[in-house]
C-alpha cells in the first residue's frame, strides 16, 4: 500500500464548498513569492542551494490557487505573471510538499500572517520539504505518543523551559549552562521510553530542520528572534498534544544557537545523523551519568513543581478521555475502513494516542481509491496505518454516507455493508 502523508499546522477542510473569486489580489501573491525569492538569494549558502521554486499558494476553501511557475501537463493557466487553476478534490489541502502536474511543488495555504518575518519563515519551510529529498534527507513524519504520557510531557517541558532560558541569556557562560540542563532533561526523558530517542530525532530531522530553515531564512534580527521563540513555545505550550509537534520549538533553538558559532554546521548532517548527540558535541557538553539525581535537582529551575502538578491533573483528564474513544472506536459498533492507496491531511497538533490501539485524530481528511472521507470529530487511525476506524453511518445518499462528524463520498465499484454478527460496517469492493 502506497501511502502519502500530509501535514499542516492549520489544515482547513473543504465540503464541497463552491468556487468564489480568489479575495488575495494576484499582485498581493506576486509580492509574497518576490518576498521568498529574494531571501532565499541572500540566504543561498544556507544549503548552498536555491529555496525558491515552484509554489502554490491556495485557498482552502475555494481550491483556487495561484502558482509561481506553470506545470508540466498544461493544466494551469497563465494570469499575468503567475499561474492559476483550482486543486482536484481527490488532492488533500495542506501546508507541505506535493507531487502534481507533473511538478513537486511547496504548497501553502491562504491567507499568510500580515508579518513578513513570519510568511518568509513558512514558505521557506514549506520550500525546504520540496528541495528535502535532493538535500539527502527523508521525509518523515514519526509518531512519538509517549509525549502525551505523563513523564513525557513533564520532561520535555523541563527541556523547552531550560531552551527558554537559553535564548533569554546574553553570555555563552549562561547559555552553555541552560542548554546542558535542556540536553540532560532530554537524554533522561529517553531513558523513559524505549526507542524514543529514534522516533524524536526523525521528526527533528524532518520537521525541525525544515522550521530552523525557515527561522533563518526570514530574517528576524536578534531581538525579534527571540521573541519569535519565547512566544512560540509559550503557544506550544497550550496544544492539546505534543507528539507532532514539538520538533518544531526545539531543533530550531538549537540550531539558531549553534548557527552563530558554526553557520555551516547544518550542511555536516544528514538523515542519519543523531541530532542529540551531535548538539552535545557541538557545544561541548558533558552530561553527567546519574541523570535522574540530576534532573531531580534541576527541575525546581525550570518551574518544575508546577509543571508536574498540572500534568499529573491532566493525565486524569486523559484517561477518561481514552476510554471514551475506546468505547466510541473499539468496544461498539463502529465503521472500519480499510486503506488501498491513501492519502491524508490533518491538523497535528490535537491528535491522541489510545494505548497501543492506534492514535485518535479529531480533524483528518483522506482521500483512497474508494473514495473522500472528511471527519470534523474524530477518527482513530490504527497503529501501522492501514486502517481508519469512525462510528457507524446514519445516513446515505447515493454515493454520500454520513455519520457523526463524518462525510464519506463513494466512487464506484465500492459500497457499504453491516456486519450482523457485531453490528460493524465495512466497505465493500464490487
Amino acid at each position: 500500500m502506497k501511502q502519502t502523508v500530509l501535514t499542516a499546522f492549520f489544515l482547513l477542510f473543504v465540503l464541497g464548498a463552491k468556487a468564489q473569486k480568489q479575495s488575495i489580489p494576484p499582485d498581493t501573491i506576486s509580492v509574497y513569492f518576490d518576498e521568498l525569492k529574494t531571501a532565499s538569494k541572500k540566504n543561498i549558502g544556507l544549503w548552498n542551494k536555491d529555496l525558491y521554486g515552484p509554489m502554490i499558494l491556495i485557498d482552502s476553501k475555494t481550491r483556487e490557487f495561484f502558482a509561481s511557475d506553470p506545470d508540466s501537463e498544461g493544466i494551469l493557466k497563465r494570469n499575468g505573471t503567475l499561474y492559476s487553476g483550482v486543486l482536484p478534490a481527490t488532492v488533500n489541502i495542506a501546508n507541505t510538499a506535493i507531487n502534481w502536474g507533473g511538478k513537486r511543488w511547496a504548497m501553502i495555504m491562504l491567507p499568510l500572517s500580515q508579518n513578513k518575518e513570519n510568511r518568509i519563515n513558512l514558505l521557506a519551510h514549506e520550500s525546504f520539504h520540496r528541495i528535502q529529498p535532493s538535500l539527502g534527507f527523508s521525509l518523515n513524519n514519526a509518531e512519538n505518543n509517549h509525549l502525551d504520557q505523563k513523564e513525557g510531557r513533564i520532561y520535555l517541558r523541563l527541556e523547552l523551559e531550560a531552551l527558554k532560558q537559553a535564548v533569554r541569556s546574553n553570555s555563552e557562560k549562561e547559555i552553555k549552562r541552560h542548554l546542558t540542563n535542556a540536553l540532560i532533561f532530554r537524554k533522561y526523558r529517553n531513558t523513559l521510553y524505549k526507542g524514543s530517542e529514534t522516533t524524536e530525532n526523525l521528526l527533528e530531522l524532518n520537521e525541525g530542520i525544515a522550521e530552523f530553515t525557515g527561522l533563518i531564512v526570514s530574517g528576524r534580527n536578534k531581538d525579534q528572534t527571540r521573541s519569535y521563540f519565547l512566544n512560540g513555545i509559550e503557544g506550544f505550550m497550550k496544544n492539546p498534544t505534543f507528539v507532532r509537534s514539538f520538533a518544531y520549538y526545539t531543533t530550531p533553538v538549537y540550531g539558531y544557537l549553534l548557527y552563530h558559532k558554526d553557520p555551516d554546521w547544518n550542511k555536516k548532517i544528514d538523515s542519519k545523523t543523531d541530532l542529540t548527540g551531535y548538539f552535545i558535541k557541538a557545544f561541548d557538553i558533558r552530561i553527567q551519568t546519574d541523570l535522574q539525581k540530576a534532573v531531580e535537582k534541576l527541575s525546581d529551575n525550570y518551574t518544575g513543581t508546577s509543571i508536574i502538578k498540572q500534568e499529573t491533573d491532566r493525565e486524569e483528564q486523559t484517561k477518561k478521555r481514552i476510554a471514551e474513544y475506546k468505547l466510541k472506536f473499539i468496544q461498539q459498533p463502529h465503521f472500519e475502513i480499510k486503506f488501498e492507496k491513501m492519502n491524508v491531511s490533518f491538523d497535528p497538533r490535537n491528535i491522541m494516542p489510545v494505548e497501543d490501539l492506534g492514535t485518535v485524530y479529531p480533524n483528518i481528511r483522506i482521500t483512497d481509491l474508494w473514495g473522500i472521507l472528511t471527519v470534523e470529530t474524530g477518527a482513530l487511525m490504527s497503529p501501522n496505518w492501514d486502517k481508519i476506524s469512525i462510528s457507524n453511518p446514519v445516513k446515505t445518499e447515493n454515493k454520500k454516507v454520513s455519520g457523526d462528524g463524518w462525510i464519506l463520498e463513494l466512487t464506484d465499484g465500492y459500497t457499504i455493508a453491516k456486519d450482523e454478527n457485531n453490528g460493524n460496517y465495512k466497505l465493500i469492493k464490487n
